[in-house]
């Protein structure tokens, strides 16, 4: 704004905003307010400067971009970009990336939300701990309205101060999305991270973030609201693109492989890519039963490219029978497997089952199940925080 200094008019810059809130848009219409609205009226009075929002309009179907011309004619601070073509999540992101002025950046998607005080705590965290990335709690809001707490969210809890993940490795294990993260952006540079196109475009950008970094902060409190079920979520559509992730994976190795060559490193992610392959190849909503095959076998193919020389963490019981199944590429043996558990879990809602289904059972593992002694390197990874992961 101009300031009279002296006799004369100088233009002095706008500062710098602390932080930018970049959110792609593309089919979420009846969303939008509510994001948008989250995130600007959370904004203290006296820090009004300090937060830019970068809404980037991704050649949307729907009128969301006649909704964000108009929302940003009537609320400073919310500036908009408008694609000609849709590019997909990824590179939209890329696209505010582009334009947003602010130290540090947080990619917030379209039809979730921020609860309220969720701005004022995280300014108030990246002030005092001045971090490379905050880590940031959420829930998972279903359809008729029920909050569920993610199985990863515990492993943020009691951690004060500024750690590196050499110092706290479960962080690696919290769900793998870049809207639990605010970075500093100059960080992003240094490590010359960006999204790649196509679906599961967080694998190879949000573990990176977690894996450089030198300073890293956790505000432990519920500070965004992921909305599920949605249609036309990736987690809720079943399509052939959920094999976009093999080649996110082999993206997230060779940045591994370039930046970071630690075995150990490389084993836990091992672990988590196959946990996490298991979790889509499982699940209904996202491949047809015709693709469950081919998936299953270029999970396997996926085992055997990124297996460690020195081993992984396998872990145990179920999860490591189908791990073992994986690495032998027998998808017969894990589809009687998946079968007879779905069954399990089907009988145990029946009257009088449940107690005979949880008798311990005597014996050996089946001869055709059985494979070499699991691998070892380093402590066995705790239950799967990836069981409830999902990318959109």
């Amino acid at each position: 704004m101009p300031v009279h200094q002296g006799g004369g008019v100088v233009n002095q810059p706008a500062p710098t905003p602390l932080l930018s809130v970049i959110v792609p848009v593309h089919g979420v219409e009846a969303y939008l307010h509510q994001c948008l609205d989250s995130v600007r009226t959370d904004v203290p009075a006296d820090a009004a400067g300090a937060v830019e929002i970068v809404a980037v309009d991704d050649a949307s179907p729907d009128r969301c971009g006649e909704l964000l011309r108009a929302y940003a004619a009537t609320h400073p601070g919310v500036r908009t970009v408008h694609l000609e073509r849709n590019v997909g999540l990824g590179p939209a992101r890329n696209a505010g990336l582009d334009v947003a002025t602010g130290e540090y950046v947080w990619f917030v998607d379209s039809d979730d939300w921020l609860p309220p005080g969720t701005v004022p705590a995280v300014l108030d965290r990246l002030r005092a701990h001045r971090p490379d990335v905050l880590m940031l709690d959420h829930l998972r809001v279903r359809d008729d309205g029920r909050r569920e707490v993610d199985a990863s969210s515990h492993l943020l809890r009691g951690i004060p101060g500024v750690v590196r993940l050499a110092d706290r490795p479960g962080l690696l294990r919290v769900q793998h999305t870049a809207w639990n993260k605010v970075v500093r952006r100059s960080y992003l540079n240094d490590l010359e991270l960006r999204f790649h196109p196509g679906w599961y475009e967080d694998i190879p950008f949000s573990n990176p973030l977690l894996i450089g970094a030198e300073r890293i902060s956790v505000l432990d409190r519920v500070c965004y609201l992921y909305r599920q079920g949605r249609q036309g979520a990736i987690t809720s559509t079943r399509s052939g693109r959920h094999f976009d992730a093999f080649d996110q994976y082999d993206r997230l190795f060779d940045w591994v492989a370039r930046r970071h060559p630690d075995q150990r490193l490389r084993g836990e992610l091992f672990t988590l890519m196959v946990n996490h392959m298991l979790v889509v190849v499982g699940n209904d909503g996202r491949l047809h039963p015709h693709l469950r095959r081919r998936f299953f076998h270029r999970v396997a193919a996926h085992y055997r490219r990124h297996l460690p020389p020195g081993g992984y963490p396998r872990p145990g019981g179920v999860a490591g029978l189908k791990h073992r199944l994986v690495g032998r590429d027998n998808y017969l043996a894990y589809a009687v497997l998946r079968q007879a558990h779905r069954l399990a879990g089907w009988l145990r809602q029946g009257p009088g089952l449940a107690g005979w289904l949880r008798r311990p059972v005597a014996g050996p593992e089946p001869a055709a199940l059985v494979d070499e002694p699991a691998r070892t390197a380093g402590p066995p990874v705790e239950r799967d925080a990836l069981a409830g992961r999902s990318s959109r």
